[in-house]
């Protein structure tokens, strides 16, 4: 997580007009963490999704990762899908249980690019093209029902129209491992800075079971050319887990991107 730095304000002034005593507040200052640091904290972060500008200011930025502990969870690959990608077995007579790891995690709606870490991506697909918020469609929504880890689904949204880009994150999580409660927490960001950018991912790490990802999506650095932004990802990646890379580049002025994919088993 960034570092937080937390500092106080006494309010004086109050005291001196109410005659109430003198309040303090807090406020939290967020510095920006290293990507690559952030990343390669620990082993397993799971599945993860990185949006941003570069720093030029021209290109809205996006990666999605998956990684692996199980053969069958490895055993996969990213192609591309029309506009966006789908995963798909890299050996399919080793194939298990497709459920949870066999989804669309990038599709194009209009201006729109839509990522997430499970089959969610078609739910706000299909509910957006029925006049639905991307919010809307995720309350239909809550975390995957693989207990005990009852994994976060985290989704993001990258909207480029008429030279102008927002987006917006959200995680689904049970509450701190109770599947009764769902807890559900979106966050929009307008007029993104240059070479800033906001990292989410579904583990704080490895552990069993997996402990869900806490607090806000972390700020960090968006460097370089789609190409060095790509590697600097992977690189980071912890090496026995990670399996497959996309990112993704649009320009805004335009709206045309370009993208990678990185798979293990390539």
């Amino acid at each position: 997580m960034g570092v937080q730095i937390m500092k106080r304000i006494v309010d004086r002034l109050g005291s001196r007009c109410s005659g109430l005593p003198r309040r303090s507040f807090y406020y939290t200052e967020v510095t920006m963490t290293d990507l690559v640091k952030e990343i390669s904290s620990t082993t397993y972060p799971g599945r993860g999704i990185v949006i941003g500008t570069t720093p030029d200011g021209k290109y809205a930025a996006c990666a999605y990762f998956i990684m692996g502990r199980s053969e069958n969870s490895r055993n996969r690959v990213f192609v591309e899908d029309g506009e966006g990608i789908r995963t798909q077995a890299h050996d399919p007579s080793k194939m298990e249980d497709p459920s949870l790891i066999i989804y669309a995690p990038v599709r194009v709606l209009g201006n729109s690019t839509i990522v997430t870490n499970g089959d969610q991506t078609d739910t706000v697909y299909d509910l957006m093209k029925e006049g639905y918020t991307f919010e809307q469609a995720l309350r239909t929504r809550e975390f995957e029902p693989d207990a005990p880890n009852y994994t976060p689904r985290i989704s993001g949204i990258m909207n480029v129209a008429e030279g102008k880009y927002d987006f917006a994150m959200s995680i689904l999580k049970s509450n701190h491992g109770d599947p009764s409660s769902c807890q559900r927490f979106t966050f929009t960001y307008e007029n993104p800075k240059a070479g800033e950018g906001y990292f989410i991912h579904t583990y704080m790490g490895d552990g069993n079971p997996l402990p869900s990802y806490e607090g806000e999506p972390t700020l960090v650095n968006i460097d370089g050319d789609i190409d060095t932004f790509t590697n600097n990802v992977w690189n980071a990646l912890n090496a026995d887990n990670k399996v497959s890379l996309f990112t993704r580049y649009i320009e805004i002025a335009t709206g045309k991107y370009e993208s990678r994919i990185i798979n293990k088993n390539a």
